[in-house]
């Protein structure tokens, strides 16, 4: 088959199926009708929230008002920074952070390789010091393996160093763990796109930029965006019980690959005999959407660095493809894909 005809046998077969399911929620998630709602409140009442006149003034104040139920609904007292997404968060952190030394997890997102791409690799021969900063993601975003940052930070913090926890896939959905500077994003828990935030525990740890932001970022405030993160963040996470999630795991049986201690939300799924690339190609016309890894390196033929770091073997890894599940999940949806699954040879 030609691309041509393959492209043309992908769009019929969408036209075919009015009712497709979404199953991608750790690459983005459908915004929350609470969140759209707030950000149209912020689009009506928008000025610069940095200009001294009384629009200008009105703006800042919702800024504002969202900086402090952010903080609140993630439990977090310290400080907030409004970015543009986790990979500005994590450059940010990163780079102006007042150390000498990044080590990050093996495991880690591609963004932290992009922001610090001279770090080193964190291992127990790795010396940590007072002059370093420890990347470790708190949930990984390929196979939702729950890493224990809070042990860790406690080594780090006792030699003076500074941790770093990427919370993009467990903000709004876990307890934050014990970090001293943490990454979220919006579009993975309902918020809009465009709009993250890096909290960090005292603003003493930053090199300033100049700019807003307190000065430790750059570029005007997406006051409407901020809105409709704070607001889902408030909508709270899941429609689906953890009952459900767990029958569903259930039924996917040997297919999940186990690292440890894993969230009920992200599952990495290896066929017996079916290629990923294959797996994308007729569950996508069955009418599921799912990915092969996060959502920048789904698109390449590499093996996964994250599975390689878990120690999935060549073989496995090349059947392994990742399912997740979103706020607006519902119960029939993974009935449907367990069965469309297991009807897969």
């Amino acid at each position: 088959m030609t691309d041509a005809n393959f492209a043309i046998a992908i769009t019929i077969s969408e036209a075919a199926i009015p009712d497709r399911i979404y199953l991608d929620h750790a690459a983005t998630t459908p915004i929350r009708p609470e969140a759209l709602a707030a950000m149209q409140e912020g689009f009506r009442i928008w000025a610069n929230p940095s200009s001294p006149h009384a629009e200008g003034r009105k703006a800042k104040q919702a800024l504002e008002d969202a900086r402090d139920r952010v903080k609140q609904a993630l439990g977090w007292d310290g400080e907030v920074i409004f970015t543009s997404g986790a990979s500005e968060a994590l450059w940010i952190a990163l780079n102006r952070a007042k150390v000498d030394r990044r080590i990050v997890s093996a495991v880690e997102h591609d963004a932290v390789f992009r922001a610090a791409p001279e770090a080193e690799i964190l291992s127990d021969n790795v010396e940590l010091d007072s002059t370093c900063i420890v990347a470790l993601q708190h949930v990984n975003s390929e196979t939702g393996v729950i890493n224990p940052v809070n042990d860790k930070a406690k080594a780090i913090r006792s030699s003076g160093g500074v941790t770093l926890s990427d919370c993009a896939q467990s903000a709004g959905k876990l307890g934050l763990p014990d970090a001293d500077m943490l990454v979220v994003s919006a579009h993975k828990f309902g918020g809009p796109i465009g709009i993250g935030a890096l909290l960090v525990r005292d603003f003493a740890l930053l090199e300033p930029m100049g700019g807003h932001e307190r000065g430790y970022r750059q570029g005007t405030e997406n006051m409407p965006a901020a809105l409709g993160m704070a607001a889902a963040l408030e909508a709270g996470a899941w429609s689906t019980t953890p009952a459900i999630r767990e029958r569903f795991a259930d039924r996917l049986g040997n297919a999940v690959q186990s690292f440890g201690e894993q969230v009920d939300y992200i599952f990495a799924l290896s066929h017996p005999t079916i290629s990923a690339q294959a797996l994308l190609i007729r569950l996508d016309a069955m009418g599921f959407a799912v990915s092969a890894g996060s959502a920048c390196s789904s698109g390449t033929l590499k093996k996964s660095r994250v599975l390689d770091a878990f120690g999935v073997d060549d073989d496995t890894a090349s059947r392994t493809i990742r399912v997740s599940i979103g706020w607006n999940t519902t119960p029939d949806e993974l009935e449907r894909f367990a069965d469309a699954w297991v009807s897969l040879t």
